[in-house]
């Protein structure tokens, strides 16, 4: 007798010889066969003109709030940033489908969602600018800190998600992340566990191309990241990560279909970063200036402006107040920046742990006579 025959039953029906029925039909999770796009379709005409003028005014804003940041690590007010300019479609997007009861899981490159939910500019970018491990409080403002290892966020988003739906309470929690991310064992263990839970979830994979200077043709071997999706159980989507409209759709009947019961989705956007991995980044090191001058023809400000205009809907006048209201942020950021923070060397010790260990405790008498003694010298 085989060792297969040993076996009485099997938990896989199709496993065992007469059982043919797979456990799972994979044709419903299999990503869309092209990115979904919005811009230049007739579906265009149907969306609601205020949510189209909104995203263009987002967009025009995040442009500029991208840019002022990155003005400031090269006036040494923040360490670092980096940019997401090309990538303005997903974030803001991003920022626009979740409920003021949803949670946000970001990336440290996703501070411009993070801003868009509603966070302070000064308070996104606090730990970009070196002075604190976050500068928002995440409960209130339902925003995980900027996560700086790769797709350590995504199972963090897996377990808020199943407990709130355990608690009865109706979040879905979104995760951004890149590509880079998706070669990390934390993804594929937050995917697994959101499929096997049927947790109310949706990650977001920002595909730019590059993880630092590491082209996806290195990183992977799948028809797209989305079909990493089908191994775990769940619904992969394409979408041009370029198109806000369309991002802004996919996202939103990802999240519906999580808070619906649902389950967990896996939505990769296809984007380019403009700009360098962060400030400390030569980016001609690792790819040509014709590859970026070709992504600028497809800026995703640049495409919705020139559809808005086709369509009658943006004229000179509310491309103003857009533009108007970006300065009036640069301007804020400018002005916040130049103060010089202060900082307390105390407040390390705070929100480590709810009841703070003995070693912990030891370490802040300690600094605390430290400072003391300093200030009376």
């Amino acid at each position: 007798m085989t060792m297969l025959e040993h076996r009485p039953t099997s938990p896989v029906p199709g496993w065992l010889p007469g059982a043919t029925a797979p456990r799972t039909d994979p044709a419903p999770l299999l990503p869309d066969p092209s990115p979904v796009r919005m811009l230049g379709t007739d579906e265009l005409k149907d969306q609601d003109p205020a949510l189209l003028l909104d995203l263009y005014r987002r967009l025009v804003v995040g442009r500029r709030y991208n840019q002022q940041a990155t003005t400031l690590t090269k006036q040494g007010r923040l360490a670092v940033y980096p940019s997401s300019t090309g990538q303005e479609a997903c974030e803001v997007a991003a920022a626009t489908v979740l409920r003021p009861g949803d949670w946000l899981f970001p990336s440290y490159r996703d501070t411009l969602a993070v801003v868009g939910r509603g966070v302070d500019p000064l308070e996104a970018l606090t730990l970009l600018r070196g002075n604190a491990h976050t500068g928002y409080d995440p409960l209130a403002t339902r925003t995980a800190p900027l996560c700086t290892p790769l797709a350590t966020q995504a199972p963090h988003a897996v377990g808020l998600a199943h407990a709130a739906r355990l608690a009865g309470d109706p979040v879905v929690a979104l995760a951004m992340m890149g590509d880079g991310g998706t070669s990390e064992g934390d993804f594929h263990e937050a995917l697994n566990f959101a499929a096997v839970l049927n947790a109310p979830v949706v990650f977001l994979v920002q595909n730019n191309g590059y993880a630092i200077s590491v082209p996806l043709a290195k990183q992977s071997a799948a028809p797209t990241l989305a079909h990493k999706a089908v191994g775990y159980g769940m619904r992969g989507r394409l979408v041009d990560g370029n198109d806000v409209v369309a991002v802004h759709q996919v996202l939103a009947e990802a999240m519906e279909q999580a808070r619906t019961g649902g389950g967990p989705t896996l939505v990769e956007a296809l984007t380019y970063r403009l700009e360098a991995h962060t400030n400390a980044d030569d980016a001609t090191r690792y790819r040509g200036s014709d590859e970026v001058t070709a992504w600028q023809e497809h800026d995703p400000l640049v495409l919705m402006e020139r559809r808005l205009r086709a369509m009658d809907l943006l004229d000179d006048a509310t491309a103003a107040e857009a533009s108007e209201a970006a300065e009036t942020l640069a301007a804020r950021m400018r002005a916040e920046f130049h103060a010089e923070p202060v900082l307390d060397p105390m407040s390390l010790f705070q929100h480590v742990y709810a009841h703070p260990t003995p070693q912990l405790l030891e370490q802040q008498h300690q600094l605390a006579a430290e400072l003391a003694a300093e200030a009376e010298r």
